[in-house]
């Protein structure tokens, strides 16, 4: 049941409780908790949580509409949403099909932090790379040549690592076979002073 938008002391009308979940929910990559939804939206956590029940009874057609081609998915601690398991194949193929033949620069500076130092996270690629690394990362998975390993057990954050894909395309059957970064690095080391974890 759609709720009502309610008015501000400011005299605007307030969008839904669902729209403004909805608009957080579309630009997430990894799941987000529901305390740190109910922060996000200003909203008390029972009133996120049962707005988030809503959609997902809206989304799977129990409400006065269809069922969508996607759903919102609680994953290790988290919501975020996801493309129907019986539209993985549809979707696979189109991102492929739109995949260009060639990686950008950016794609092969991502692609080689997450081969020397996973399982890494996101937020841990960006923060050695210092960009924004969400639409890279996308299109490494799209592309099959990076997966989600686990959900970090404290803080629900993806860990990535490299696929066998990868190591077909380069022509090794290891990461051991990966040659040392430190010569390739200005002064050696930064950001991959551990070297394999894998």
């Amino acid at each position: 049941m759609a709720e009502d938008a309610e008015v501000r002391t400011d005299g605007v009308m307030d969008a839904p409780l669902t729209e403004k979940l909805e608009a957080i929910l579309l630009i997430l990559d990894e799941p987000l908790g529901l305390v740190a939804l109910a922060a996000a939206v200003s909203a008390p956590v029972a009133a996120v949580r049962q707005a988030l029940e809503t959609l997902v009874d809206d989304y799977d057609g129990r409400g006065h509409g269809p069922r969508r081609g996607f759903e919102l998915r609680e994953v290790g601690g988290g919501w975020r949403l996801y493309v129907r398991e019986d539209h993985d194949g549809l979707v696979a193929e189109f991102v492929g099909g739109q995949a260009p033949a060639r990686l950008s620069q950016a794609a092969l500076e991502t692609l080689a932090v997450i081969a020397y130092k996973q399982p890494i996270t996101r937020g841990q690629v960006a923060s050695i790379r210092a960009v924004n690394v969400d639409s890279v990362v996308r299109t490494l998975l799209a592309r099959g040549l990076i997966t989600e390993l686990f959900a970090d057990a404290e803080t629900g954050a993806i860990n990535y690592g490299t696929t066998d894909a990868l190591l077909e395309h380069l022509g090794i059957n290891g990461l051991d076979e990966l040659p040392p970064i430190s010569p390739l690095l200005d002064d050696g080391a930064d950001g991959f002073e551990e070297g394999l974890t894998r």
